[in-house]
């Protein structure tokens, strides 16, 4: 019997051959310890993990485990598991560059918005899977303006956009508002998200949405007097 992918123990992602599964490690904007490496590395070699693979969300997926391993897996890891898995319709994961933390380009704080987003909103049921770029700096090392809602830094603040994708259909976001502190910058991504899910059909990607509604009637609907637009 073909089981589906949403089969099987909570955390674990059933694979094609129908009998191992994948696990991912929660890691937020993809940062990690050395703490989080070793224990990474020594449990692909105690439990001979074939496969491991950075994900396009900045996390490590560990392949090929079998049903009965999985718990003493989560056990030597001691790291919380990612709050979905690839195929929920909810906020999948925010991607990060490291903004003014490290970088000399970084003009804003890309890590602290982007824990900030994923600590309020990952996991959030939505119309359809959901995925953030942030970037600090116009350079967008976060791919943000192929993401459903992306933020890019500027000395004057955020640039807001919406709409991306990389996917089969691929669309660059359209940018709506710029000069954004971080207070202007969630509100104005908690009022499309209300508005993206009262007007969105199930599984209807922002990309699409904004295709079939139109972004001037989604600014109509989110931007206020005091939102500085994108010419």
């Amino acid at each position: 019997m073909t089981k589906s992918p949403q089969d099987g123990p909570p955390g674990a992602i059933l694979q094609k051959d129908n009998e191992t599964y994948a696990i991912v490690p929660r890691t937020p904007v993809g940062l990690v310890t050395a703490d989080h490496l070793e224990k990474i590395a020594a449990a692909i070699r105690k439990y001979d993990i074939p496969i491991c693979k950075i994900t396009s969300g900045q996390r490590f997926a560990l392949v090929g485990l079998k049903e009965e391993q999985l718990d003493e897996v989560w056990q030597d890891l001691g790291m919380e598991q990612a709050k979905v898995k690839s195929t929920e319709l909810c906020m999948h994961f925010v991607q990060a560059c490291p903004g003014t933390d490290v970088c000399r380009y970084g003009k804003t704080d890309s890590l602290g918005l982007g824990l900030e987003l994923e600590e309020k909103f990952t996991g959030m049921k939505l119309p359809s899977k959901f995925k953030v770029g942030v970037s600090g700096c116009t350079y967008s090392c976060a791919q943000s303006y192929v993401r459903d809602i992306g933020l890019v830094g500027t000395k004057s603040g955020w640039i807001f956009a919406i709409g991306g994708n990389s996917g089969g259909r691929p669309r660059i976001a359209d940018r709506i508002a710029k000069g954004l502190d971080k207070d202007a910058a969630l509100d104005l991504l908690n009022k499309f998200m209300e508005y993206y899910v009262t007007n969105a059909k199930t599984r209807e990607r922002v990309s699409h949405f904004v295709d079939r509604i139109g972004i001037d009637a989604i600014k109509e609907a989110i931007l206020t007097e005091d939102t500085a637009p994108v010419a």
